[in-house]
Formats: C-alpha cells, sequence, structure tokens
C-alpha cells in the first residue's frame, strides 16, 4: 500500500526533498506537490542574474514537468493552498481541489518584509523574491530610471547590483553601519562597499527611511534625517519572515516558524515542515544550504531510516560585484576568544579567523575564499587545531615537495 505524501510548497527546499525521496522510495509515496507560483521550481539564488540579463529564465530552471511525471510526481502549479485540515487529513488548493493525505510536508517558505512606512504601498515599490518580482523591476528599470533599494544584506545587495548592469542609477540604503553586518565584519563590509561602488552603485549606511512618497506612484524617498532621494522605483529587501499563516490557521504549533523536532515534524504526527518556514530548536533559516540539509534528513527519516536533524552551521558563499566573500560561525570576537586578520585593502584582500580555546569558531574572508570548505569543517567539528594550522588557513597549505605526501594529507 503506498502512502498518499502531499507536499505543499514547490521551491527549493521542496524540489530537493522530492529528489531525496525518489532516489530512496520509488513507489513508496503517492506524491502530490502544490505550488502557488505558476511554474515549476527554479534556482532563486540566480535571481539577481537574471534581473541583470546575466542569464535567461531557462538557466534558472531545475527540473521540467518531465521529470516529477517520470517520478510519479503530481505537480500543481499556480494553485495557493488554502485550508489544511489535520482531523480530517485533507488538504484544500484554491475553491475546489481536496487532496486527501495521510503525510503531509510544509514547505511554504516565507515571505518578505515590508517596512511599516508611509506609501509602502505605491506602485513603484517592489519586493525582490521571485520571479514575478524580477519581471516587474524589469518592466520599471526604463531608461534613465532612478532606483532606490533598501535594504544592505545579501538580497539587497544583488538587487542593487543587478540593477546597475540594466544601466539603472541606483542607491543602496541600509540603516546599519556595515553592510552584511550578520555575515561580515567592520573590515570586510568596507570592501564589499567598495566593490559596490566602483560598479555604481552609491551606498548609504545608517539610512533609516521615513516615507515614500508620490501621487498615483513612486517620485521620491525621504529619510529620517530630511534627505530625499529622487526614485522611480523602490526595491524593498530588508529581510524575511516565516510563512507560517496556513499552519496556525490548521492548529499546528507556531513561533517564529512553524516549530519541528529533530525529524522535522510539527505538532500534529504525520504532518512535517522543512526550509525558511520552519523553526527547529528556536532557530529560523533563511539560506539554502539548511534547508537541503533538512530535506535530506526528512527524506530519510520518511523511508523508515534513524536520521534526526541537528541544526546547521550558518556559512554564506557568495560573490559581490564580482567578489569572492565567505562567512562562518561568528564574527564578531566573544570574550575570551582572539581574531587573527590579514589585511591587503588594496589588492581586496582579507581574511579573519576567529579562535577560542584552540579551536576555529568564526572564519572571514574576502577576495580569496580557497580555504572556506577547510573552515566549515573545523567548525562544524570543533576539533582542536594542529600546529601549523593557522598559517595554513591564513595564507593557504603549501604544495607538498615532488615525492612527498602533504603532512595533512591523511
Amino acid at each position: 500500500m503506498t502512502e498518499r505524501l502531499v507536499v505543499i510548497g514547490n521551491g527549493m527546499a521542496s524540489l530537493r526533498f522530492l529528489e531525496r525521496l525518489t532516489e530512496r522510495a520509488s513507489g513508496r509515496f503517492d506524491v502530490t506537490c502544490v505550488g502557488a507560483e505558476p511554474v515549476a521550481a527554479y534556482n532563486r539564488v540566480l535571481l539577481s542574474s537574471l534581473l541583470g540579463g546575466e542569464v535567461d529564465e531557462a538557466a534558472c530552471t531545475f527540473r521540467g514537468l518531465d521529470w516529477y511525471a517520470a517520478h510519479g510526481i503530481t505537480l500543481v502549479t499556480g494553485a495557493p493552498v488554502t485550508v489544511v485540515d489535520p482531523g480530517a487529513r485533507i488538504v484544500q488548493v484554491g475553491e475546489g481541489l481536496v487532496l486527501p493525505f495521510e503525510r503531509l510536508v510544509l514547505a511554504v517558505g516565507s515571505v518578505p518584509i515590508r517596512l511599516p512606512k508611509p506609501g509602502m504601498d505605491l506602485p513603484g515599490v517592489i519586493t525582490f523574491r521571485d520571479l514575478a518580482d524580477v519581471a516587474a523591476i524589469r518592466k520599471a528599470a526604463v531608461a534613465g530610471a532612478r532606483a532606490v533599494v533598501i535594504g544592505g544584506g545579501l538580497l539587497g545587495l544583488e538587487a542593487a547590483v543587478g540593477l546597475r548592469r540594466l544601466g539603472v542609477d541606483t542607491t543602496l540604503l541600509h540603516v546599519m553601519d556595515r553592510l552584511m553586518e550578520r555575515q561580515l565584519d567592520h573590515a570586510a563590509a568596507g570592501l564589499v562597499r567598495d566593490a559596490m561602488e566602483a560598479r555604481g552603485v552609491r551606498v548609504r549606511l545608517r539610512a533609516d527611511t521615513e516615507a515614500v512618497e508620490g501621487e498615483g506612484r513612486v517620485e521620491r524617498l525621504r529619510l529620517t534625517d530630511g534627505t530625499v532621494l529622487p526614485a522611480d522605483l523602490v526595491v524593498m529587501s530588508v529581510g524575511v519572515r516565516p510563512s507560517t499563516a496556513l499552519a496556525a490557521a490548521a492548529g499546528l504549533e507556531v513561533g517564529r516558524g512553524i516549530r519541528v523536532d529533530d525529524r522535522l515534524e510539527t505538532s500534529v504526527p504525520g504532518i512535517h515542515a522543512l526550509g525558511e518556514c520552519a523553526e527547529h530548536r528556536g532557530v529560523t533559516y533563511g539560506l539554502v544550504e539548511p534547508a537541503y540539509e533538512q530535506a535530506e534528513i526528512l527524506a530519510r527519516h520518511l523511508c523508515g531510516e534513524d536520521a534526526a536533524y541537528a541544526g546547521t552551521t550558518l556559512s554564506t558563499s557568495l560573490k559581490v560585484s564580482g567578489l569572492p566573500v565567505f562567512s562562518a560561525g561568528l564574527v564578531d570576537v566573544p570574550e575570551g576568544a582572539e581574531a587573527v586578520t590579514w589585511s591587503d585593502p588594496a589588492a581586496g584582500l582579507y581574511r579573519k579567523l576567529v579562535i577560542g580555546d584552540d579551536r576555529l569558531v568564526g572564519a572571514v574572508f574576502v577576495g580569496d575564499v580557497g580555504e572556506q570548505g577547510w573552515c566549515k569543517t573545523l567548525i562544524r567539528t570543533g576539533d582542536a587545531l594542529a600546529p601549523g594550522d593557522r598559517d595554513d588557513l591564513m595564507f593557504g597549505r603549501a604544495p607538498p615537495r615532488p615525492g612527498a605526501a602533504h603532512p595533512l594529507a591523511a
């Protein structure tokens, strides 16, 4: 007997879960996947490249519709789920489609935050989250347009770079004193700012938006210090919040996200959650890597394996205006720890190791990220640093002598 499994959401986390599930349990589940967007899962990481014209929409596609059909997955797109009834074990899609289930997976992602300031509902204020947002931004990014991007996190930087590639006059606002403050210290953030400005993006820090103004559509943005910035387009990228409304209405336990245990199960047996909508041990993640780890664990668990999710050590690896950036673990130095740094601002190079109790607890690299994999492993395992590790992490491992095994090869 096959179990009826319904997956709500068809984003990157959902697709990774379906891929891992079909690898392990072909024919074990009768799977229906319901996505609110009109297309199948795509690579959101490439949205800024799509916005800037570096790739086309086809390059963002993961799996064609034939893949779902070949694996026996019924895919429903462009159809938001309106009701989850845990007692009756049914999901209602739109007004008429009803899907019974034995197992349910919520992979409903997150929703972009809009600042609670006047004018945020004016035409021309757009979030940067999905394909529809990219299309709306590109439509507004006409010749001579002036854009203001609010938010100096990863997505805000990507949106600003994408707009500049389109030739749009672009200003990036961030309320904090440095860009990407969760991932970068001041020195690293300064190099990223330099890279942004070298690409023609104006960056204003400690810039708090008071209101967006205009007659019938966006015309200007006013800061709390009185500065007025002309704007034809305002892109909002100030973060996301887990999508919990559907789960809360169904009576599932909800905090910041949909609360799950180490097997990604919610407060209702047989109903699971993963990805950006899930809250595990009080933590919600807004990155792809934790979602993929959760997808792997849940697929193994549903296939009868003894698999548990213990959380993810956060890391970020990306290119900002062509500048490689890596961050993992702690960015700021806690009491009792030390920082080892090396900097060459003229070359755009910076490395910082945060070391506590002779263990690597954090790392920030800009310009050269060659040892990022090793750093992630050391931070995750908590292994003590061996003699010479500090130098090798800072400057790279020396190549072995001809005919000799590398001392770290084992």
